[in-house]
């Protein structure tokens, strides 16, 4: 059964990015801000209580610590203090999820920091180095180094699709600093190709291998809650 996650909690202080209320309900897992591209104490404690109420499971959503640019800017951090950084953002929303009652669900790190550990093998076995502290399976994208240095440090691997992020000519996704709107439809009908065909078309109209374990929907796109709705029925339609 294919499953669908959204990247949310990421407003800060009095700021808000997204309508998190109205995505959960269509939602099964949350990856949730860690405070070092968005959110802050107050936002994680509320997205976990959210989550809650919703029977959503929820996992840690790491960054860069990059919070001018959301996390969407490369950085250059040594495996160490790559891996220190992440305990810290972690073990801060784990705080939260313990007070709630909640288990830590899974590692899915945000960003550049996704990026940059699908093609860089000191970041992926950084990544690593976290799964093995906090044990939980870790999210990423199939053909690239999530899945082959994850699997193979023995980590339970998700593969995501992305339904609301155009593909490059190469399969990797194409990420900008800010997420335009997605048409609904054509949305949902590029998440039931990925899961039947295991395809997706690039920007250049080339058919790109994919795997879609789990679909994920960005809470920062501006019509994010018509996208979730269209993908939820559609996946709905054959799980």
């Amino acid at each position: 059964m294919t499953i669908i996650n959204c990247d949310m909690g990421e407003g800060f202080g009095l700021y808000r990015i997204g309508d998190d209320a109205g995505l959960m309900p269509l939602i099964d897992v949350a990856n949730v801000a860690c405070g070092f591209h968005a959110s802050d104490f107050n936002h994680m404690a509320n997205t976990v209580k959210l989550a809650k109420a919703q029977g959503v499971k929820v996992g840690a959503h790491p960054s860069l610590p990059d919070l001018q640019g959301f996390g969407r800017r490369e950085m250059k951090i040594g495996r160490e203090e790559l891996v220190n950084c992440m305990i810290y953002q972690i073990g801060a929303l784990k705080g939260f999820l313990q007070a709630e009652g909640v288990a830590l669900n899974h590692i899915k790190p945000h960003g550049s920091l996704y990026g940059m550990a699908a093609r860089m093998e000191e970041v992926a076995h950084a990544i690593c180095d976290v799964a093995d502290i906090f044990k939980v399976p870790l999210y990423g994208m199939a053909g690239t180094l999530h899945e082959t240095i994850y699997t193979a440090r023995g980590h339970q691997f998700v593969s995501e699709f992305y339904a609301d992020l155009d593909y490059n000519d190469a399969g990797g996704l194409i990420i900008t600093r800010e997420h335009a709107p997605t048409d609904p439809d054509k949305a949902a009908a590029a998440c039931l190709r990925a899961i039947r065909e295991g395809k997706v078309t690039s920007v250049g109209g080339v058919d790109v291998a994919v795997r879609a374990d789990a679909i994920c929907v960005h809470s920062d796109t501006p019509n994010a809650v018509a996208v979730a709705e269209a993908v939820r029925a559609a996946v709905r339609s054959i799980n």
